[in-house]
């Protein structure tokens, strides 16, 4: 039965024009091509890319952030109480009224009571300052490299000019050693953010994002099987060009760089909204549908590769629409407003404003928060302050 599976998956009708085959992808004469064995060499690179990752946070991403003026916020720690946390971890952290109610009930403490240990809990859960910059840092040098690295592995190629060079010769197209490296290393990043995506800093776009590594990882999987390298290589170029300013502006918004963030912010909204709206559709979308099949007739490949670069397109239109937005209002306000697809814990910041201007007050919730006992009552509580 694997067998049989195994076989119809590698089908060539699946991967390639009508009238080529997997032998016509062999190596001969010195000329290379490309060969699915050869991306499983990213299996042990994934988790090399981990490692570097851990030791460059730490080594470099951590220094320059203090550097840089990042400094992580101090955090109220909420009491102990085992009813509450069993209820934070297995139901929900942001409780309903008639559940605040219930918890109220069950622990002997106000309904107010409750609520700010919820707050505080939900704080302790926020990624710190730090780790956020770390994050973006990693990124933005790993964009970064894969930017400029692919802009000069493509420079002297015909295809990065003249998007029909994509299709001469198609699919018998020599693959280059550097080509084969950035595929290599893009394809392996992704699958580390597949592994670190329970870890890294959620935003609000998280099903999105999740989306977009899964269809990336696909798409860069089969371009290369069959052969796709050529279109392949502009829409990793075409996509991390932008990602390179994202990151940018994320380093300097936690390091509270307001004027270096806002130039960032406005050149990596022109970059984003050409580079996906208006090159990729144009470069890369109009060749893979038109001129793809100006020597071939419609195959699989043809139509499965076209279904995820229209995944991805719908992404970049969503993404597109939430960046329009931050845009407008900055136009508006005159500065970048809060990232309207921003860390979903981000949402709680105003709670932990609240009660720390509420412990510069002296106010008896935050001797609530502070202590271990969680029968203490407000009113002990102000009693011990007066």
């Amino acid at each position: 039965m694997l067998t049989s599976m195994y076989d119809r998956f590698w089908k060539q009708e699946y991967w390639f024009p009508s009238q080529y085959s997997w032998a016509d992808m062999e190596d001969s004469n010195g000329i290379i091509y490309t060969h699915p064995k050869d991306l499983l060499a990213a299996i042990p690179l994934t988790f090399i890319i981990l490692i570097v990752r851990y030791s460059f946070e730490r080594v470099i991403g951590l220094p320059l952030g203090r550097l840089m003026g990042v400094h992580d916020a101090r955090r109220i720690k909420a009491f102990h109480n085992p009813i509450l946390e069993s209820f934070f971890r297995s139901q929900s952290q942001n409780p309903k009224e008639a559940q605040l109610n219930d918890l109220a009930t069950q622990c002997s403490l106000s309904v107010r009571q409750v609520q700010r240990w919820f707050r505080c809990r939900r704080n302790q859960e926020r990624p710190l300052l730090s780790k956020k910059f770390c994050e973006a840092c990693w990124k933005f040098i790993v964009y970064s490299y894969f930017f400029f690295g692919g802009f000069l592995a493509l420079y002297n190629e015909p295809w990065l000019w003249r998007s029909k060079a994509c299709w001469e010769g198609f699919p018998k197209q020599p693959l280059k050693p550097a080509i084969y490296w950035w595929y290599l290393l893009e394809f392996s990043f992704y699958l580390s953010l597949i592994i670190t995506l329970s870890f890294d800093v959620k935003r609000k776009d998280f099903r999105e994002q999740i989306i977009h590594h899964f269809s990336a990882i696909t798409l860069i999987y089969f371009s290369y099987c069959s052969n796709y390298i050529r279109v392949g290589t502009l829409v990793m170029l075409i996509h991390d060009v932008s990602d390179v300013f994202l990151e940018a502006g994320k380093m300097f918004n936690y390091a509270r760089w307001k004027n270096s963030s806002e130039i960032v912010f406005i050149i990596f909204t022109v970059i984003f909204l050409f580079s996906r709206l208006i090159l990729l559709p144009y470069r890369v979308l109009y060749t893979t549908i038109y001129d793809s099949m100006a020597e071939h007739k419609p195959f699989f490949g043809y139509y499965f590769s076209n279904a995820l670069l229209f995944i991805l397109q719908a992404l970049n239109i969503f993404w597109s629409y939430l960046i329009l937005q931050m845009f407008f209002r900055f136009i508006i306000i005159g500065k970048v407003n809060k990232d309207v697809r921003s860390d979903i814990d981000e949402q709680c910041t105003s709670d932990e404003q609240s009660e720390t201007e509420q412990k510069k007050n002296g106010s008896p919730a935050m001797s609530l928060m502070a202590s271990p006992n969680p029968k203490v009552t407000e009113g002990q509580a102000l009693t011990k302050r007066h």
